[in-house]
């Protein structure tokens, strides 16, 4: 019946349900006829009454099913694939044999995709040259500044950082983890750059001044200089800073950054814009209400790609023997952990790390549980809006998919080395680039805001449920 087009096929569900209520009237009639001859008349009409009820709702319950596997599911998983190629950038083919019933809908629809995809590579071929050729002065900007024995950083409006350099990024990482469209005051005493930056606007100029890191500690020679639009370049003298030669020293910026002007309402924040750090921990098991997070992994989001560098890898020590089954599935034994932060200081910094940004998780109750159960210990609260990937999932592909982490990445061409599976930073890497495809594809469907996008999850709240 494969071969039967949409049209005919829909038909027969129609002929289906005529054919089916003829026969259980005619049925329910001849039975409650018997049954009038041996009771009364009234006895009879009623029992037939009640017995064709009964066989159509039977009926329309198994043409339902019929439907909703044959016809429903099967266009939700095609739109859900055509959209992951046409927004997400995917690969894969469309699964024309979940659709072999819906006529020449699926073909056509693979046939839209590959032509979509290979205009897409033609358009890709054509600025290749001027990407290499960007990527060329990126390099050679990348290298004069990192030779030079200054730490650079480009400050916007709001003293949020736009760009810092390897040097900067030593700086920065004395107080903590570095990390794009952050606070200046998350690093430096804020009172000594808000004194800065006055005599800076006050003079018009450049300005020197002596500024404090953060925990009081450290000290560092700054010169201040005001950029148009607002923001001020923040050099450093980082000669005592020492950089062996191999080290990677990237530059690392977003200069959409120097656009923002204070913080705009979070639910009407469009959300390519807003800034995530998504994250993954491994446990000694899997009730958190009892067992221990033995590593915390993380990486941040920016305006909708994956900053390099700003990443979170911590082992934890969990005060208590990790159990041999755990070790198997995450390789985090007692020996590696030794020695390291216990959850209140490894608690901290995550929580630094993930300041003023949206919390991205799998399944992100069960990993956030384990942190609000300590969050007394670590001396902060845990009140950041979060997203799950899980409900996400849920919305582009349809509730009645799988939305594991693995299907969810091979559904978006999300690779996971297999040595990094199971490994918290390898988890969070994952989850985040399968939320960088997923972004467009929201936005396609009309969900741009993250107010919108919430509302939408929460229609798929069962399935956090049903998981833990």
């Amino acid at each position: 019946m494969s071969k039967l087009s949409l049209r005919l096929r829909i038909f027969l569900f129609f002929c289906l349900l005529a054919l089916g209520g003829v026969g259980i009237v005619l049925g329910a009639l001849w039975v409650g006829h018997a049954r009038a001859i041996a009771t009364t008349p009234a006895n009879g009409f009623v029992f037939a009454g009640i017995l064709a009820s009964f066989g159509f709702a039977a009926l329309c319950t198994g043409v339902w099913l019929l439907f909703d596997e044959n016809v429903a599911k099967p266009i939700e998983r095609l739109s859900a694939q055509m959209r992951a190629r046409a927004h997400a950038g995917t690969g894969s083919t469309v699964d024309t044999g979940s659709a072999r019933y819906l006529g020449d809908l699926a073909p056509a629809a693979d046939a839209i995709t590959s032509a979509l995809s290979q205009n897409a590579v033609s358009t890709a071929e054509r600025i290749a040259s001027s990407t290499a050729r960007l990527a060329a002065e990126k390099a050679q900007l990348t290298a004069l500044l990192t030779e030079i024995p200054v730490a650079t950083l480009l400050i916007n409006a709001d003293d949020q950082i736009v760009l810092y350099d390897g040097q900067a990024a030593e700086v920065l990482a004395q107080q903590a983890v570095p990390r794009l469209n952050a606070p200046l005051a998350d690093y430096f005493d804020p009172a000594g750059v808000k004194a800065a930056r006055k005599a800076m606007n006050k003079a018009g100029k450049d300005v020197s001044r002596a500024l404090h890191g953060l925990d009081g500690k450290q000290s560092y020679d700054a010169r201040f200089k005001p950029v148009e639009g607002g923001g001020f370049m923040m050099i450093i003298d980082a000669a005592h800073i020492e950089i062996p030669p191999e080290a990677a020293r990237p530059l690392v910026y977003d200069f959409d950054l120097m656009e923002r002007r204070g913080a705009s309402n979070l639910d009407e924040t469009p959300i390519g814009k807003l800034t995530f750090t998504v994250f993954d921990t491994e446990t000694t098991g899997l009730l958190p209400h009892k067992d221990e997070i033995v590593q915390i992994g993380a990486v941040r989001v920016v305006n909708g790609r994956i900053i390099p560098g700003e990443v979170i890898d911590q082992l934890v020590d969990p005060g208590r023997p990790i159990p041999p089954a755990s070790t198997k599935v995450h390789k985090v034994t007692d020996a590696m952990v030794a020695g390291q932060p216990g959850i209140a200081r490894a608690g901290r910094k995550f929580h630094g790390f993930a300041r003023d940004s949206v919390i991205v998780a799998h399944n992100a109750p069960f990993d956030m549980a384990f942190l609000q159960r300590h969050k007394g210990r670590m001396g902060v609260v845990w009140d950041h809006p979060i997203l799950d990937t899980v409900l996400l999932s849920a919305v582009l592909f349809g509730a009645s998919e799988t939305h594991t982490l693995d299907a969810l990445c091979a559904r978006l061409d999300v690779t996971i080395p297999e040595a990094l599976r199971h490994t918290a930073l390898g988890d969070a890497r994952a989850t985040a680039e399968v939320l960088v495809r997923m972004l467009p594809m929201l936005e396609a469907r009309g969900l741009t805001t993250f107010g919108a996008v919430i509302a939408e999850t929460r229609r798929h709240g069962r399935l956090l449920e049903d998981l833990n």
